[in-house]
């Protein structure tokens, strides 16, 4: 199976966006939630990593933190998210990495919400994408809806953030 690109003829692309290198710096250090990241290796591997946008590699140092994305984006930009604020756990590398090797979708590989946000913070909506070719689509959906200023892809089994995506 291949890795799909957010892209379809006619539809805007959508870009992956990682959490930015200054915030994992920050969070490498103290987690969203006040504790400090303690790296373990990663014996087994398979974690999504949210700082490099793939699978851990087995011996791999990662930390697990918890993390609130929405917070942090409204925290740049002067929206209130209110009770929609919430923090969860993230996989990152223990140490920096030099980020995404590529503009692929990540983790693809299982079912994923596309959570849209508004302008203020408060979710529109969301879209149960089933299988890797349902992407574009749900992208496409979300950015043609002016209210959108954001969307979250995010695991459907955990409720995990994954990552944020862009419209190109």
């Amino acid at each position: 199976m291949t890795t799909p690109t957010a892209t379809r003829p006619g539809v805007r692309t959508a870009r992956p966006v990682p959490i930015p290198p200054g915030v994992l710096d920050e969070l490498r250090a103290a987690d969203d939630a006040g504790r400090p990241a303690v790296p373990v290796t990663d014996e087994e591997g398979g974690a999504p990593l949210r700082c490099c946008l793939r699978r851990s590699e087995p011996g791999e140092s990662v930390v697990l933190v918890s993390y609130a994305p929405l917070r942090r984006w409204a925290a740049g930009t002067g929206a209130d998210p209110g009770p929609y604020d919430e923090q969860g756990p993230v996989f990152l590398h223990a140490r920096a990495c030099p980020g995404p090797a590529g503009d692929a979708l990540p983790f693809t590989d299982s079912h994923r919400t596309v959570r849209r946000y508004s302008h203020d913070g408060r979710i529109l909506g969301g879209r149960l994408v089933e299988d890797p070719d349902g992407f574009p689509a749900a992208f496409a959906e979300a950015f043609t809806d002016p209210e959108v200023a954001l969307v979250h892809v995010r695991a459907v089994e955990y409720g995990c953030f994954l990552y944020e995506v862009r419209p190109r």
